[in-house]
C-alpha cells in the first residue's frame, strides 16, 4: 500500500508574534504515487526548516508558513495547482521534491514570475532563468560513484535498470559514456514505466546480460519492488547494485534481506558522521520524536531548499525573483550537507559513497567535494 504523507499529527509551527504578513512557501513533495513514500520526511524536514527561520524572526520580519502540493499527481495537474497559486498572488516562492516529469511542467509556468528552489537530485541541465537546484547531478554523483565501484570492487560490466522517463533515460546517457570510455559498452538498458511491480521478467535480461553490476534508477516503490525481486531470485550472490536514488525509507520497506550489496551515492545520509549531519539529526529528533521517519537524503533535501531560499531573501532584502536571482552567486549557507554554494543556478556540495548494511547505510567514502571558499 503507499505510503501517504500526513502531517495531521506534527506539533504546530510556531511564527515571530512581531510579523504582520506571511512569507508563504508552495511546499510540492509527493504523496501518493511511486515517490509517495518520502513524502512525508520532504515534509517534516521543510517543516523543521521553517520552525528555524520563523524562530530565528522569519524573513523579513515575517513568519514563514507552507502551503502545501501534492507533487505525485499527475504533473500537468501539479503544474496546474502551482500556477493557479501564483497567478493569484498566494504564494512567494516555490520550493520541493519531485520527479523532473513534474519540473519540466512546472518550471515554464512559474519559475518567470517566482523563485523555484528545486531539490530533487536529478539529471542536470535545468537552465530556466528562475530555477534553483540544490540536488546532485550525474557529473558529481553518478560519474564517481562509477569510478569508485570500478576501482575499489571490479564491476565493470553494468546494466541499466530504471524508470522510464527523463531522469533514468539521461542518467543511463551518462553511464553509457562512461562505460564506451573505460571499453566496457553497457551490457543492456531496461526502462519500465512508474509504478511497475513484477520485475521477473527485467531481471531475466539482467541475467541474461552478463552483467557484474545493475545501476538502479528506479523510484520509491518500483525500487523496492526490485530490490525484493532481486534478492527473492538470489541475484545479490553474483552482481552488486548501486542507486544515486536510494534512501533509508527504501531500504527499510525492501528489507535487510533485500539490501545486501547495494550502494547508493548521495550528498546526505541519515548516518553521515559530520558535526553537521549529526546537529541536524539532533534537532529533527527534538523536533519530531524518535518514532518519526528518518530525515533521508530525500527529505534532508527540502531542508536544503527553504534554507537556500531563506538566504537569498536575507540577502537581497527582498522576496523579488529578480532581487533574489542576482544575489545567488553571492549567498552560501550551512546546514547538514556542509556550507553550500550556488554556481550556475546549481548548489555545489560534497557526494558520499555508502553501503547499505541492513536497513541502514554505512557512509564509506567521499566521492566529490562541495566549493571551499575562505
Amino acid at each position: 500500500m503507499p505510503i501517504v504523507a500526513d502531517l495531521s499529527s506534527l506539533p504546530p509551527i510556531p511564527a515571530p508574534r512581531r510579523a504582520d504578513d506571511e512569507v508563504r512557501v508552495a511546499l510540492v513533495t509527493p504523496a501518493q504515487g511511486s515517490a509517495g513514500m518520502f513524502g512525508l520526511s520532504c515534509r517534516m524536514c521543510a517543516e523543521l526548516a521553517t520552525v528555524e527561520v520563523n524562530a530565528a524572526g522569519g524573513l523579513l520580519g515575517r513568519p514563514v508558513t507552507l502551503h502545501h502540493v501534492d507533487g505525485g499527481a499527475e504533473p500537468g495537474a501539479v503544474a496546474d495547482e502551482v500556477a493557479t497559486l501564483v497567478r493569484a498572488g498566494r504564494v512567494d516562492a516555490v520550493v520541493g521534491w519531485h520527479i523532473s516529469a513534474v519540473r519540466h511542467r512546472i518550471a515554464p509556468r512559474v519559475a518567470g514570475q517566482v523563485p523555484y528552489v528545486y531539490t530533487a537530485l536529478y539529471e542536470g541541465g535545468e537552465r530556466t532563468p528562475g530555477v534553483l537546484v540544490t540536488g546532485e547531478t550525474p557529473a558529481n554523483q553518478l560519474a564517481p560513484a562509477l569510478d569508485w565501484m570500478r576501482s575499489e570492487l571490479g564491476v565493470r560490466r553494468w546494466a541499466v535498470v530504471g524508470n522510464d522517463y527523463v531522469w533514468p533515460r539521461a542518467s543511463a546517457a551518462v553511464a553509457a559514456r562512461w562505460a564506451r570510455s573505460h571499453d566496457r559498452p553497457l551490457a543492456d538498458q531496461i526502462f519500465v514505466p512508474l509504478g511497475t511491480r513484477d520485475f521477473e521478467p527485467v531481471l531475466r535480461r539482467v541475467e541474461r546480460s552478463g552483467a557484474d553490476g545493475v545501476l538502479m534508477l528506479l523510484v520509491g516503490e518500483d525500487a523496492v519492488h526490485f530490490n525484493r525481486a532481486f534478492a527473492a531470485g538470489g541475484h545479490h550472490h553474483r552482481r552488486t547494485r548501486l542507486s544515486t536514488l536510494m534512501d533509508e525509507t527504501m531500504l527499510l520497506a525492501s528489507g535487510a534481506r533485500a539490501t545486501q550489496w547495494l550502494y547508493s551515492a548521495a550528498g546526505y545520509f541519515e548516518d553521515l558522521a559530520t558535526s553537521d549531519a549529526l546537529d541536524f539529526t539532533a534537532r529533527f529528533g527534538r523536533r519530531f520524536g524518535v518514532r518519526a521517519p528518518v530525515p533521508s537524503s530525500l527529505g534532508e533535501s527540502c531542508y536544503e531548499g527553504m534554507n537556500l531560499y531563506a538566504a537569498l531573501v536575507r540577502r537581497a532584502g527582498s522576496l523579488r525573483r529578480e532581487d533574489l536571482l542576482a544575489v545567488s552567486e553571492e549567498v552560501r549557507y550551512g546546514g547538514p550537507r556542509g556550507d553550500v554554494v550556488v554556481r550556475s543556478a546549481h548548489a555545489v556540495q560534497d557526494v558520499y559513497l555508502a553501503e547499505a548494511r541492513g536497513v541502514h547505510f554505512d557512509v564509506l567514502d567521499r566521492l566529490s567535494s562541495g566549493v571551499r571558499e575562505n
